[in-house]
């Protein structure tokens, strides 16, 4: 998949979708994406009631911007039942749990290419982001990532992959899986999600902005909470800053300075610059347009 059809995300906000308070409040957290949740915050005795609020919590939590995904639940028979009713217009794409093999992932899509044809609307408007938490998908996770044309993300879930492996889930044992996700994901050209460290202490704001820098620095592209006084970190750690761009600029135009007068490599900035550092650069800027262009206050 090319970069300008990748979402622009650098912040998704986990929200229950049977609590009203919260789906009221949503769509003013200032996340990049939300992600209606249909799976482990929601009670087994309650799952078929919330997958009918979906359409109308879509709407509403869409109304600031945000992309709206729906984590949907891991077994064949909800699963289905969750895309029935969840799939529509609002809903930008599914967070598909557990997803353990390429076929796997390719049965989900068969039954959305159905589900989009029953409801008129275009094929491959439903995007998807494979979630990766069992031993049985961590070898397979490249497969994964390539397996449909509707995957833009994929993430590790942390918890439950090391409840699959019996390990804890401390930022030095996920380190390497999560590692992982990232290289797969970059090798299929769609976004890692997720966070070197942990945002349970969401107060903290400072060290969730640190965490996200440090996860940007390992080659992801957003990471999720679920609170809302997460976002603002989120937002910050992940995105361009002004610094940053302004270093950007002026590597990109001085190489091409460069360029015309017969060299491959300039010095800005104290450092030597060549083509990676400059493809870096023009990567940089190329994001904090389209993040500029999501958030533009229309006039």
């Amino acid at each position: 998949m090319s970069p300008a059809a990748l979402p622009a995300w650098r912040s998704l906000l986990y929200v229950p979708v049977n609590v009203e308070a919260y789906v009221a409040k949503a769509h003013r957290r200032g996340a990049d994406a939300i992600i209606l949740d249909l799976e482990d915050s929601i009670a087994v005795g309650d799952k078929c009631a919330a997958r009918h609020l979906v359409p109308d919590a879509a709407r509403r939590a869409g109304a600031g911007g945000a992309d709206i995904l729906v984590r949907i639940n891991r077994p064949l028979e909800l699963a289905v039942a969750d895309i029935a009713a969840a799939l529509g217009p609002d809903v930008y794409g599914f967070l598909l749990p557990k997803i353990d093999s390429a076929s796997h992932l390719r049965l989900l899509a068969e039954v959305i290419d159905t589900r989009e044809a029953e409801l008129g609307l275009p094929s491959g408007h439903t995007r998807l982001v494979p979630m990766v938490e069992t031993a049985a998908a961590f070898p397979r996770m490249h497969e994964i990532a390539a397996a449909h044309p509707r995957n833009v993300a994929m993430s590790l879930g942390g918890e439950d992959f090391a409840l699959a492996t019996e390990s804890e889930p401390a930022p030095d044992v996920l380190l390497y899986p999560k590692q992982q996700v990232v290289i797969a994901a970059r090798a299929a050209g769609i976004l890692p999600i997720g966070l070197i460290g942990t945002v349970a202490e969401y107060q903290d704001t400072d060290a969730v902005r640190e965490i996200a820098r440090r996860s940007r620095r390992f080659g992801f592209a957003a990471g999720s909470g679920i609170h809302p006084m997460v976002v603002p970190a989120l937002n910050e750690g992940f995105g361009p800053s002004a610094d940053e761009c302004a270093s950007a600029r002026r590597i990109v135009e001085a190489f091409a300075a460069a360029e015309k007068a017969g060299r491959g490599s300039v010095e800005v900035d104290g450092r030597m610059v060549d083509i990676p550092v400059v493809e870096r650069a023009r990567a940089l800027l190329t994001r904090a347009e389209r993040l500029a262009e999501r958030h533009a206050v229309p006039s």
